[in-house]
């Protein structure tokens, strides 16, 4: 998620944190209905009567973004409305609430390199121009050398750095019968590492198909469940063994909207992925309600959602930050990003305080991070914590594989079985997960 930076700073109001600029939207609505209620009665009496289920529109290509959809196994839907409309779907009846939120469509984007990779290269064009040499050390720019004695994990011949740091080459477990969604902008099926690996693709932007246009896909694919021996080079890949469901829901461009990401998620549901993995996000301090609904009802199909904290921190100035949506809903794992020395990188979002949710959770390695990529480039390194993302959740695939556990025991189980870390827990959460 390293593709936003610092932009909007936050203000605290008596109705909750709010951004000084406002954030991205369609002009659509997300609604969220309450359990046990049949979402096309309430849409109808409304007015909404050309709305369409998420499984009539499934195998067509970015269809939600044409169309009002309901989304079965999440209980919400996405539509345009008119003003008359939405008061209709707001207003409260006696009895059992019907509608829990109405939430305007936010836009969300890549939690990429762009940003760290500019902020680098500003660091290194001053020290030019101050006639200085630059070599920013390994925890990124202003961070610190590795002092004597401390710890400090490297890519090897065999092993990229994040492998070794959650000890996946030593463990017996490879994913095998799990099955991992990773919504992103798609996946290069060209790539010769994932050659006769169970791969389902499916896109929800208009107008393109799942191949991969943008790379960020690809490498986190690649990192979460890559291949145990790479046609060359170092193993990067944590679940190896995992049945791959790659999800496009940002577009080439990096991009996609709340619809395309809700499709996503219902899709990965049922389909039955125990995993899905988000290196996505929307720069937002407030809990967006469609995924706090979103991760709650996923946690009950047995789905664990785990998502990028976010990269708009920048500590070098100190300024941490906040987790943004999806990753700040209570029901979904927040990840944040880790360097080789197991410090905090410099642009990840810390726990927003005085909120339920909003919190980093735990921690993964998000710092020069080698990975696949379309090809013909085949591989690259990048950082972010949409790198430290799928490590989490290739690692939660080999945790569900050792021990039966989905949903919320499975959360359980990563939080308790993590490398407790020196840096506090508003950045790292339980810490660093491992592997079994």
């Amino acid at each position: 998620m390293i593709e936003s930076g610092p932009g909007s700073q936050v203000a605290m109001s008596p109705e909750g944190p709010t951004l000084s600029t406002p954030p991205e939207t369609t002009g659509r609505f997300i609604i969220v209905f309450a359990d046990d209620v049949d979402p096309a009665s309430v849409l109808q009496e409304a007015g909404l009567d050309d709305v369409v289920s998420s499984q009539e529109l499934a195998g067509e290509e970015g269809a939600v973004a044409s169309n009002d959809t309901v989304f079965e196994q999440l209980g919400m839907a996405v539509v345009s409305v008119e003003p008359g409309q939405l008061g209709a779907l707001e207003s409260t009846e006696e009895g059992p609430r019907r509608v829990l939120s109405v939430s305007p469509e936010l836009i969300h984007h890549v939690r990429g390199d762009d940003y760290v990779r500019g902020y680098a290269d500003g660091v290194n064009d001053l020290a030019g121009r101050l006639g200085v040499t630059s070599t920013p050390p390994a925890g990124g720019p202003g961070g610190a050398e590795a002092a004597p004695g401390v710890q400090f994990f490297r890519d090897g011949t065999d092993f990229t750095w994040g492998i070794q740091a959650t000890k996946a080459q030593l463990s017996t477990f490879s994913g095998q019968g799990i099955s991992v969604a990773v919504l992103d902008t798609g996946f290069d099926s060209a790539h010769p590492d994932f050659v006769g690996r169970a791969v389902t693709t499916q896109s929800f932007i208009p107008n393109e198909s799942p191949q991969d246009g943008h790379g960020h896909g690809t490498h986190c694919i690649g990192t979460s469940c890559g291949p145990k021996s790479p046609s060359t080079g170092p193993r990067y890949g944590v679940a190896y063994n995992a049945a791959i469901f790659a999800g496009k829901v940002l577009s080439n461009g990096g991009s996609g909207s709340d619809g395309g990401i809700l499709a996503g998620i219902d899709w990965a549901i049922t389909n039955g992925c125990q995993v899905i993995s988000m290196s996505l996000g929307a720069d937002v301090p407030r809990i967006h309600p469609p995924y706090t609904a979103a991760g709650r009802r996923a946690l009950d199909k047995g789905s664990l959602i785990v998502a990028a904290a976010g990269n708009n921190a920048m500590r070098t100035d100190l300024k941490y930050g906040f987790v943004g949506a999806p990753a700040n809903s209570p029901y979904i794992v927040a990840v944040g990003a880790l360097n080789q020395q197991l410090d905090v990188a410099f642009f990840s979002a810390r726990t927003l305080a005085d909120m339920n949710g909003g919190q980093v959770d735990v921690a993964g390695p998000g710092y020069q991070v080698y990975s696949s990529w379309p090809m013909p480039t085949q591989y690259r390194t990048i950082s972010g914590t949409s790198m430290a993302t799928p490590h989490v959740a290739g690692l939660a695939a080999l945790w569900a594989e050792a021990t039966g556990y989905r949903g919320n025991e499975l959360w359980s189980l990563l939080m308790q079985n993590g490398r407790r870390l020196v840096a506090p827990s508003l950045d790292v959460g339980s810490g660093l997960v491992l592997a079994p």
